[in-house]
């Protein structure tokens, strides 16, 4: 528990995505930040001018745990909060994530430390059972602060049992100890909470500020570069005399007797250090996430696996297909009258419609869809144009693009319908706009009525959802249906080979030629690129750490679309040497059922990463991960199946045939 960060969901830290491709302490050290990002600066109380601000105001967000998916707005807990609390507004993607930003109570001036300073003063008697026992389940399931100065976290750090330092945007309210006497990860760092069943309040925060002093007229003040706080936990007995330094701890009781009162405080001390720049503000936490030789092992494992099936692809293409091209051609060429073998026999097959050919145009238009958003989105996080700062930025990004692109989702799915000789065009449309999306929205419609019932501040609001919908059929249906007028006025796609009129009969299939073998093992090797890297993906989603790496996640997509496309090739050739000519959907499917994997691999990390604990939770989990799992299906099996497409249309269009 202590050595896992807690750290907000995607966006993560882009910043340095391309200090950290450019490889080498120098190029972290170095001057990069993103575009679009303005610096602020402060300066003292008495000196305050037009280009700088004393007041230095304290952002709370939601709270989350490990142990539960429902996190919770700050007011929930009946903390502190600000008399005249401002809300920042949120973009698309800060709502769908769930978080909550308000201003609060922790208000200070620039360069004026304060000690031990009481910020409210919450009194609980018998009437307040609910909110105690709140309070007390939050604690008890290790819920998290996360808050935000100058748009920067505030770290939590401390030194692990091998003495590595970790610096986590988040810290916890506070901790139990049960009956045991075992304390939870959080209470380890005080030796204070000894009581067994006792639940420990953190109602006092040590905030440490560090600026950058200006050295010119063009940069008056000062630019903060790093926030941290130590939580602690003290009774204080009178809110105008508090006792920061006894060592009496705030104990929440198990029962309530009386009346409790909880006086929470704070202290803050401002710390000058010109050798850090403000362009490389994120770097102390991210240097505190060795993920960097994970990272360049995964790309490691994963161009094994690319060179083995290129190879292998190589030596289809070169040798045995090259060799079964001249072989058919002299055939004919000759006088002597033999028989047809091998991929070639089929020939008069291999471009006959499949069956239901309505829902596999329909797949490949949503694919289509799926690749062309992953791929713009991947490539503006390398080039740092979606930024930390701007929370929820690539969640935004990556919706948006999903509503502007139907257009193409439209046009292929119609152009592949013609091709599959289909007539009802209406329903093509219709199906294309809606099957996928409608899952989807269905399932996120469910997950969000749990998340109401719970209270959780994840539930997305009414007026997001009819905002999310009318984004759907205002914008996303009309580009489709326009891309489908236009993909049914194409001419369908021309085959280098006539289709026979009477299909032919397929020989008896030795087990690894039939269709089910051949799907299972076409999607191991292209999961055996990604899982590496779909650890880290499932650790900044469901155990709240950052994900910032995108150059290596970019390079991890570029491999996946190679070991999809050459491991559908590979057993697309050997299917038609067994002269089993129903590639179409098996092409989709053997790609595509690397989402299979991935559902077991999410089961897996379930049990035996997560502490995600109660029936709802369970419930989100899995319904969170079976979009996830649609998303992928629809994404490889369309790689896969336009891979195999043209490397069928090529070997059939260099053969001679009758």
């Amino acid at each position: 528990m202590m050595g896992r960060g807690r750290l907000p969901p995607l966006p993560g830290l882009l910043a340095l995505q391309l200090a950290l491709l450019l490889g080498g302490p120098a190029a972290l050290g170095g001057a990069f930040y993103l575009p679009g990002l303005a610096p602020v600066s402060f300066c003292e109380a008495q000196s305050k001018g037009a280009d700088c601000k004393s007041q230095i105001e304290l952002f709370v967000n939601r709270l989350d745990s490990v142990e539960s998916v429902l996190p919770y707005e700050y007011d929930a807990f009946d903390f502190c909060q600000d008399e005249t609390e401002k809300r920042p507004s949120e973009n698309l993607g800060q709502v769908l994530f769930g978080e909550r930003i308000a201003s609060s109570p922790y208000k200070f001036a620039f360069k004026e430390n304060k000690e031990c300073v009481a910020v409210c003063k919450k009194s609980y008697d018998g009437k307040d059972v609910n909110k105690l026992d709140f309070l007390r389940r939050g604690m008890h399931l290790n819920y998290q602060h996360h808050w935000i100065i100058d748009n920067m976290p505030v770290t939590w750090c401390y030194v692990m049992e091998d003495g590595q330092k970790l610096c986590n945007p988040g810290f916890p309210i506070g901790c139990f100890v049960d009956s045991n006497g075992q304390p939870k990860d959080t209470c380890n760092f005080n030796s204070g909470f000894n009581k067994k069943n006792t639940y420990y309040l953190f109602n006092h925060v040590d905030i440490t500020i560090t600026y950058h002093s200006g050295k010119d007229e063009h940069w008056p003040g000062a630019r903060l570069v790093a926030a941290r706080l130590q939580p602690g936990s003290y009774k204080h007995t009178d809110e105008t005399h508090l006792s920061c330094g006894s060592a009496q701890p705030m104990e929440i009781p198990a029962q309530l007797n009386g009346k409790l009162d909880v006086i929470y405080s704070y202290s803050v001390i401002f710390e000058e250090d010109n050798q850090i720049k403000w362009a490389s503000r994120w770097d102390y936490i991210l240097q505190s996430m060795p993920h960097t030789n994970i990272q360049w092992f995964s790309i490691m494992n994963s161009l094994v696996i690319v060179l083995f099936l290129s190879g292998m692809v190589a030596m289809i293409l070169l040798r045995t297909l090259h060799k079964d091209i001249a072989r058919y051609n002299q055939i004919d060429s000759s006088e002597d009258a033999q028989e047809e073998f091998g991929w070639k026999l089929v020939h008069g097959d291999v471009f006959r419609p499949p069956r239901k050919g309505m829902l596999l145009s329909v797949f490949l238009g949503q694919g289509t869809q799926i690749f062309i958003m992953t791929f713009i989105t991947l490539f503006l996080a390398c080039l740092g144009f979606l930024s930390p700062a701007n929370r929820g930025a690539l969640m935004t990004c990556a919706v948006v693009l999903w509503v502007l692109l139907g257009t193409p989702a439209g046009y292929v799915s119609a152009r592949m319908y013609k091709t599959f000789r289909g007539e009802k065009w209406k329903t093509n449309v219709l199906l294309t706009a809606l099957l996928c999306p409608g899952i989807v929205f269905a399932d996120f419609f469910i997950m969000n009525l749990i998340l109401w019932v719970k209270g959780s501040s994840a539930a997305i609001p009414f007026g997001t959802l009819v905002a999310i919908l009318a984004m759907w059929f205002g914008i996303s249906v009309p580009l489709t249906f326009i891309g489908a007028y236009f993909g049914f006025k194409e001419k369908s796609i021309e085959h280098p080979v006539r289709t026979n009129q009477i299909p032919r009969q397929i020989p008896e299939q030795s087990f690894f030629t039939k269709p089910l073998p051949g799907i299972i093992m076409g999607g191991i090797l292209p999961f055996g690129c990604i899982f590496i890297q779909l650890f880290f993906i499932l650790n900044s989603i469901w155990s709240h750490q950052m994900y910032y790496m995108f150059g290596f996640l970019f390079l991890v997509f570029i491999i996946l679309l190679i070991t999809c496309s050459e491991a559908t090739v590979l057993l697309c050739y050997f299917h038609l040497c067994a002269e089993d000519y129903h590639w179409w959907w098996r092409s989709f499917l053997t790609s595509s059922f690397t989402a299979v994997y991935l559902f077991i691999y999410a089961i897996h990390y379930f049990f035996s990463k997560l502490q995600i604990t109660g029936t709802a939770s369970t419930i989100l989990y899995f319904g969170y991960t079976m979009i996830m799992v649609l998303i992928f299906f629809l994404f490889t099996g369309t790689i896969g199946f336009f891979a195999c497409f043209w490397f069928v249309s090529k070997i059939y269009s260099v053969v001679k045939v009758d």
